[in-house]
């Protein structure tokens, strides 16, 4: 089993030549400073290595249990979680005002994949609790948010995101959940949640449920959605948790993956009713929740990322190592397998896929810092317009290249990768999940046509395109590998920007047609959107970033992509544009055969 490396040399590049995190800092007001942010990140890659990354395994093997109503994680969980809390990362970019570091997104996303690649169970803990702690600071009362945000922060509680019902999955307008208003001012909440991601575990001292719920005279549908925060026991006048309030973990839900990740059943109000306190306005709780919802769709796609990395780092440990079969064009000695070209094909096409998706990854993270922190409101609406534009791509676009990646990797193994000793297998499973929760990748596409294309005219998409194209021509006039792939760039754009004409032509009189191709168009902005960052990532190498073999491995990662790769976008125009003929002149009749 090979030990996980912090791709330190690609963060290093991105870091310094492609996006410099200096002046990004100083435009954000920081007080860091690229060393500083480098050193972090070394820190976290000791910590995942010498406790989360031997605990994966364990966690895969183990699970979690339900016994009397008390959740337990696998053996070494508790005291994992201590020392992380105790490192102060739980808190790394929070605010300094509740007891955070205020330390740049993109830092946080840097080290938050080194959580998740080494042990995604247990960064699932902190990942929600991330996303608790933002709807917190975005919508609860100042009162409520000295109650709970300095706990949240430090670790001392966690926070789960209690959305889905039995009879509502994605269509939150049938949640049922109930909250009657009491005489304090709080809200007995009564119902039930499933796929609760640490729902309830021993590893905190509380936990803090959001809750979507209905008070008796909302309106009907998705407008009469309150928010609540419901905590596991009931919070004394000291800020130390008392009883135990009316909230239990019924059932754990048994998976296909991420294992060590209790996903339980949640049942609220089996007595008198869970007492919680409204966040926000009353009927305004689906808009506040989409607040941590988009930020556990960037936190989903940099996990898409950090497993797909760990993946592809034991896949080229093990082509390393195995020897096996006559290499092609090779004479004399065995040779490890690293030297059959389908297996260097497979290797290739998981690296250049992984530096495309962590470049893309680093830009939008700092444009979620400008969007924060810029010097003008223009700056920082500008950011926040491309953050919007670009979440359902890192969320959809990433998880669906993961499923490819840790795909290939069980490749790379052959047999070996089918045996779940070999450990390929685990990446594979724990992956399969990313394109369904938080919003499955047709809810991201959707999205990504609906709201973030058609809603504006496109206005936002010709806006990064035009940036995308002059890119391209940037790379026309320069060097001959340059001038290669800003031709097959310049030819992504013109597909993606054909399709966006005529989604936006069609799309009023024919929306199932559009939609029918939603997912496509979604893969078609990941594909260009990653070949603009090839071509960031290759003309700094050019520009002297890189030289010897890190200079031949930036051209041929750039040169695979566009070629393999990118090539598909002309197909993917294609198919969106047929629209939905087949899919609606299929007779109905036939699936009841």
């Amino acid at each position: 089993m090979s030990q996980y490396h912090a791709p330190m040399h690609d963060i290093d590049f991105l870091t310094t030549a492609v996006f410099p995190l200096d002046p990004h800092l100083q435009d954000c007001g920081s007080a860091l400073d690229a060393g500083l942010a480098r050193s972090v990140v070394l820190e976290a890659e000791k910590f995942a290595q010498g406790l989360l990354d031997p605990l994966n395994r364990i966690g895969d093997q183990q699970g979690c249990r339900l016994h009397d109503g008390t959740v337990s994680t696998p053996a070494g969980w508790q005291q994992a979680y201590l020392a992380f809390c105790e490192g102060g990362w739980n808190g790394l970019r929070q605010p300094e005002q509740y007891g955070g570091q205020a330390l740049s997104c993109v830092l946080a996303t840097l080290t938050e994949e080194i959580w998740h690649a080494s042990n995604p169970s247990f960064a699932l803990c902190s990942m929600l609790t991330s996303g608790a702690i933002e709807t917190l600071l975005h919508s609860a009362t100042p009162a409520l948010k000295d109650l709970l945000l300095p706990r949240l922060i430090s670790g001392e509680w966690t926070g789960t995101m209690n959305l889905t019902e039995p009879a509502a999955g994605s269509d939150l307008t049938a949640v049922r959940t109930r909250a009657m208003p009491s005489d304090d001012g709080s809200y007995a909440i009564s119902g039930q949640k499933i796929f609760i991601t640490y729902g309830d575990h021993e590893l905190a001292s509380n936990i803090i449920h959001l809750v979507l719920a209905r008070t008796p005279d909302a309106p009907a549908g998705a407008r009469g959605l309150s928010l609540f925060a419901v905590p596991k026991f009931l919070i004394q006048d000291d800020g130390s948790p008392g009883e135990r309030n009316d909230v239990h973990c019924s059932a754990l839900e048994h998976k296909l993956g991420i294992h060590a990740s209790p996903t339980a059943v949640m049942q609220f109000g089996a007595g008198p009713g869970a007492t919680g306190y409204l966040v926000g306005e009353l009927n305004e709780g689906l808009k506040n929740m989409f607040v941590m919802m988009n930020e556990a769709r960037h936190a989903v796609g940099n996990q898409g990322l950090a497993i797909a990395e760990r993946a592809f780092q034991h896949a080229v440990w093990y082509a390393r190592e195995r020897v096996q079969g006559k290499i092609v064009g090779e004479e004399g000695a065995q040779l490890p397998i690293l030297r059959h070209p389908d297996v260097r094909r497979l290797l290739l096409g998981m690296k250049s896929r992984i530096e495309s998706m962590r470049a893309l990854g680093v830009y939008l993270s700092m444009q979620k810092d400008l969007a924060r922190a810029a010097a003008s409101p223009e700056a920082r609406s500008r950011a926040q317009a491309r953050v919007d534009l670009l979440i359902p791509v890192m969320k959809g676009w990433f998880t669906e290249a993961a499923q490819r990646i840790t795909y290939d990797a069980v490749q790379v193994f052959g047999g070996m990768g089918y045996i779940e000793e070999s450990g390929a297998a685990q990446y594979y499973r724990d992956a399969r999940i990313l394109t369904i929760y938080e919003g499955t990748t047709a809810i991201q596409a959707n999205d990504l046509l609906g709201r973030k294309t058609v809603r504006d005219g496109g206005a936002q998409a010709q806006l990064l395109l035009d940036e995308i194209s002059q890119q391209a021509e940037a790379m026309l006039a320069g060097a001959a590998g340059a001038r290669e792939f800003g031709r097959s760039l310049q030819q992504g754009c013109a597909h993606l920007r054909a399709t966006i004409v005529w989604l936006l032509a069609c799309h009023e009189a024919d929306p199932r047609a559009t939609h029918a191709g939603a997912v496509s168009y979604l893969e078609l902005w990941g594909l260009v959107t990653g070949a603009w960052m090839q071509g960031l990532r290759l003309r700094a190498a050019l520009d002297g970033a890189a030289e010897g073999a890190a200079l031949q491995a930036i051209q041929a990662s750039a040169r695979f992509y566009a070629e393999n790769l990118l090539v598909q976008a002309s197909a993917l125009r294609q198919s969106i544009c047929a629209g939905g003929c087949a899919i609606d002149a299929f007779p109905d009749d036939y699936w009841a055969r």
